[in-house]
């Protein structure tokens, strides 16, 4: 199966010259055209790797480069006609793994392309046992920050999945809320009490769009706990 390159250029030209190089290479592309959502993009097609600009509509690449590192570790490299030393540094800082600038040789690209996917997928990668949380049919794969029960998979962000490891961890006991703090954000000091609230809230959406219904009790005062039931289906 070939990999998927994204391609994230507002020059149409350019996207479809790399996506010609691309397909030359025997790699599938996807060229986006539309600018404001590419988060959305990224969650629907799932590349393998992304190739990103910097100067682009609304947000910058930079912005979205932050977007998709909360859903995927894929390899992104930046390219642009910036060429100073700090927009090189904002990209890697970023979240980047490389950053070519234009003007290029495509052949270069493609060599860079296919030295991360090497890296990452390939004969480079870094042979891992995955790890896996399950508790009575819930599983958890902290390193995809998937979700599934049964044939259903959500994706999480990086919290979530955090959040998820240790009440699926304890699970059926009470985690309290000034450990999740701690795990969550080192220290609770400088952070609102609703902001854990909020994540509850949405991981307990997530839980339910698998199917499981009130997944999440709230011990007030003290924390959360994981309780597992689940809608039977009607003939």
């Amino acid at each position: 199966m070939s990999s998927t390159i994204m391609i994230v250029e507002d020059d149409i030209k350019m996207a479809e010259l790399l996506a010609s190089h691309i397909k030359r290479y025997g790699y599938e592309s996807i060229v986006i055209e539309e600018f404001d959502n590419i988060l959305d993009d990224f969650n629907k097609t799932k590349p393998d790797l992304v190739l990103l600009d910097v100067n682009l509509p609304s947000f910058n690449g930079y912005y979205w480069c932050r977007q998709i590192r909360t859903v995927s570790t894929c390899p992104i490299i930046f390219i642009s006609a910036r060429n100073g030393e700090m927009d090189q540094v904002m990209a890697l800082e970023n979240g980047a793994d490389d950053y070519i600038t234009k003007p290029f040789y495509y052949e270069v690209v493609m060599s860079k392309i296919r030295s991360q996917l090497r890296r990452v997928y390939g004969e480079y990668a870094p042979k891992l046992n995955e790890r896996v949380v399950e508790r009575s049919g819930l599983t958890l794969f902290p390193e995809r920050m998937e979700l599934s029960f049964g044939e259903k998979v959500v994706n999480l962000t990086k919290k979530e999945t955090v959040l998820l490891e240790m009440l699926l961890t304890k699970s059926p006991l009470l985690v309290k809320r000034e450990a999740l703090f701690e795990q969550l954000w080192d220290t609770h000091a400088y952070v609102d009490e609703n902001t854990l609230s909020v994540y509850i809230g949405r991981v307990r959406k997530k839980i339910q769009s698998l199917g499981i219904n009130d997944g999440i009790e709230t011990i007030r005062g003290a924390g959360y706990r994981l309780i597992i039931t689940w809608k039977k289906d009607i003939d």
